[in-house]
């Protein structure tokens, strides 16, 4: 293989590649056989210095559906970290036990520190209120299969806009698609920060920004739902003032389209009433779904194997 590729930020991949991925994970959806064993005797290192549910179990899950074998720890208390071992020392030591890494970490920047080191692919799986790039790999996946092509709709983007990674990676990467209108739905507290707005307009894409879910939702092709994350604020007041900010329910689905399709990117609180899962619009468990596959495609992918 050429040279050693990390994914660090969604911009690291191109169109082409993105594109590439997809088709791959849709022939992996197709054919699961033809890919049981593409990883055996591979070990992916799974460093998760932060909690996680769905982002690990699915990447666990994409490596062993390709005959490999996981490794690693789910908390940084659990790792030598606690004992003050760098971000840089752990990666070059998983790099002696692994071929490739999958790394979540709380502070921003975190696995570009460990890409400089290390000896083997990296996946950054979340770095703080950074960049979250498999996550929108895997939105991206879920609106091309049900939507057939990425470009040309309309979404509304919902919740926690300032600290919500899932977003800011989302936009950067729907950006490079033709014809996509975005509605910002926040309260004025948690509205998109500057510099993604900077790059809104830098691309001169269409936006606008409302504080109604309600007035938003009959003109969305896709309603993207994110959770105030109680652990990027700053302050328990500004959470609790905050946390019940928008919360869909089935109700306020009647005046949406037919073919609509929500999207979370897990875990939810109560920003999506149960009441809503019934609808054959709701898309985040097949998100969660998709993930799996999206993950089994990039594996391959950086570890370079066709």
């Amino acid at each position: 293989m050429g040279e050693l590729r990390h994914l660090i930020n969604i911009t690291d991949l191109s169109v082409k590649e993105l594109d590439h991925l997809m088709e791959t994970a849709d022939d992996i959806i197709a054919n699961p056989e033809k890919y049981q064993d593409a990883c055996a005797h591979k070990k992916l290192a799974t460093l998760f210095f932060e909690p996680s549910t769905r982002t690990r179990l699915s990447f666990t899950a994409a490596m062993m559906e390709l005959g490999g074998n996981v490794l690693g720890f789910d908390s940084a208390d659990s790792s030598s970290s606690k004992k003050g071992e760098s971000v840089s020392d752990t990666i070059i030591m998983a790099g002696c036990y692994a071929d490739i890494i999958a790394m979540r970490h709380p502070k921003e920047g975190a696995p570009v520190v460990g890409a400089v080191k290390s000896s083997v692919p990296i996946i950054n799986a979340g770095d703080g209120g950074h960049f979250h790039p498999t996550q929108t790999l895997t939105d991206l996946m879920t609106i091309h299969r049900k939507k057939g092509e990425i470009g040309n709709f309309t979404v509304g983007l919902c919740g926690d806009l300032k600290y919500g990674r899932t977003v800011h990676s989302l936009i950067e990467a729907l950006l490079r698609y033709e014809g996509v209108k975005y509605v910002m739905i926040a309260p004025e507290e948690l509205r998109l920060p500057a510099y993604i707005r900077e790059k809104l307009d830098e691309a001169g894409a269409e936006w606008s920004e409302v504080e109604s879910l309600d007035d938003a939702i009959p003109d969305l092709d896709i309603l993207y739902m994110t959770r105030i994350q109680q652990e990027r604020f700053p302050s328990w007041e500004e959470y609790e003032k905050l946390k019940d900010s928008f919360i869909l329910t089935r109700a306020m689905l009647k005046p949406a389209k037919e073919d609509l399709i929500i999207m979370h990117p897990l875990p939810r609180v109560n920003e999506i009433d149960v009441d809503v899962d019934d609808d054959p619009r709701a898309c985040y468990f097949y998100q969660a779904l998709m993930g799996k596959y999206i993950r089994m495609a990039l594996i391959l992918y950086l570890l370079g194997i066709k």
